[in-house]
């Protein structure tokens, strides 16, 4: 996901300036908040298949306890961490029982390296697998906040304790807006564990990922853990995008999250002054599987639907995600600015530019369309930067009377070099 700091003069001059002429535009946030560290709970499954031994030869369990262990030592000094364990302790067959066994073993703060080792060090496979339980005790346990929390779910099963059924869990937190994260790590090549996977990677904006190797499983937690250093600072702002320029939202520069369906196009408006400089991205997670051969498209329109600018990227299967910017200058033609000068007031009213967000994702059978895949905007607008001094070749008539002498010089200069060529062939 990709997080810019917004220019907070110009986000209080834009309130300012706008609230005379219209409706004052969506802010991202009414003031700056305190800075809190990242806040990651890992959560693993210890229940009975977790014995299997047929990740490179070694059991699922073993390959966890190496990848923590690594995850651990190259934690980042400001991470808060927590380790969360399902199915670790009851060894009996009473499923009511089995099914309320979670407990957090390694409490979310900062981590004494040794001890979080050696407590992980201890687990053997042992009951059920009590995912949903699991992942509300993983929210209570990061709390709430302005920032994003995140809970990393490695697992070789699906959940054998329903209800709570884990993917309404996943909906129930989303619900709540407490910016919280489930990313999904499968250990097993199963079509049932999958879906549950990323259903409830998908209700929470997170990922899911299959790892077969010891390799995969480390670097993957890693990436997520690093991960939520980059975006902890700040929970991008819900909002949501229309279909239409003139019923969208009203954006002030900031960060916001949406959800788009598949080939859906969402709208957004930005006021911009005479100027100033529009920068925008967005970025799209593949949160479940889609077809190859994607893209998503953001375009910066005017009102009457004139296409001004756009930036697009596009991916093949091998991507989690798709970020796609643009740039755009409130900047008057050269007529216009005559024009400007002869006249003793500026015109300083903004003009409101429409930001599109596209995407030309397909679902592949089965999987789920709803809810809509999730979209980070980014918006800024700082003064236009001016055009950089440099030799001026002209336009019009004399570009042209330019262009005919520099043509006439290269074909006389290549003919002269062909004759003396020539001439220097015969005599050897």
């Amino acid at each position: 996901m990709i997080n810019f700091r917004r220019s907070t003069a110009v986000l209080l001059g834009l309130l300012a300036t706008t609230a005379l002429s219209g409706p004052a535009p969506a802010g991202a946030d009414d003031e700056e908040p305190v800075a809190e560290p990242p806040r990651v709970e890992l959560v693993l499954d210890v229940s009975g298949s977790m014995r299997a031994a047929d990740i490179d030869g070694r059991s699922r369990i073993s390959v966890a306890q190496q990848a923590f262990n690594e995850v651990v030592d190259a934690l980042p000094e400001e991470t808060q961490l927590g380790i969360r364990v399902l199915g670790a302790t009851y060894r009996g067959k009473d499923k009511k029982v089995g099914c309320q066994d979670t407990q957090q073993i390694v409490p979310v703060g900062t981590v004494d390296r040794s001890a979080a080792k050696a407590a992980v060090a201890t687990l053997r496979p042992t009951g059920f697998t009590p995912v949903g339980l699991a992942l509300r005790s993983a929210a209570e346990d990061l709390g709430t906040g302005a920032t994003t929390r995140r809970i990393v779910l490695i697992t070789d099963g699906e959940d054998t304790c329903a209800p709570p059924d884990p993917c309404e869990v996943a909906r129930e937190l989303a619900a709540k807006g407490t910016s919280l994260v489930v990313d999904t790590l499968g250990l097993a090549p199963d079509e049932k564990v999958r879906r549950q996977l990323l259903c409830i990677a998908g209700a929470t904006g997170g990922t899911y990922t299959a790892a077969q190797s010891a390799e995969e499983l480390t670097d993957r937690i890693k990436q997520l853990v690093e991960r939520a250093g980059d975006t902890h600072t700040r929970a991008p702002t819900v909002v949501g995008g229309a279909n239409a320029c003139d019923s969208a939202p009203l954006l002030a520069p900031g960060v916001y999250a949406d959800r788009e369906a598949f080939s859906e196009h969402r709208w957004y408006r930005v006021p911009v002054r005479p100027g100033q400089e529009l920068r925008a991205s967005v970025s799209m997670a593949l949160d479940r599987p889609v077809n190859r051969d994607y893209g998503v498209l953001l375009r910066a329109t005017a009102t009457d639907g004139r296409e001004l600018v756009r930036g697009a990227d596009a991916g093949s299967g091998r991507a989690d995600a798709l970020s796609a910017g643009l740039r755009w200058s409130a900047t008057a033609d050269d007529e216009d600015a005559d024009e400007a000068e002869q006249t003793s007031a500026p015109v300083v009213e903004p003009t409101t530019m429409c930001l599109v967000v596209s995407n030309s994702f397909a679902a592949r059978p089965g999987t789920a369309a709803t809810p809509g895949m999730p979209v980070e905007l980014t918006i800024d607008v700082v003064a236009a930067a001016p055009a950089p001094n440099g030799p001026d070749l002209g336009r019009g008539w004399v570009l042209l009377a330019l262009l005919t002498v520099a043509g006439l010089l290269t074909g006389l200069l290549a003919g002269l070099l062909t004759r003396w060529w020539v001439a220097t062939w015969r005599e050897n």
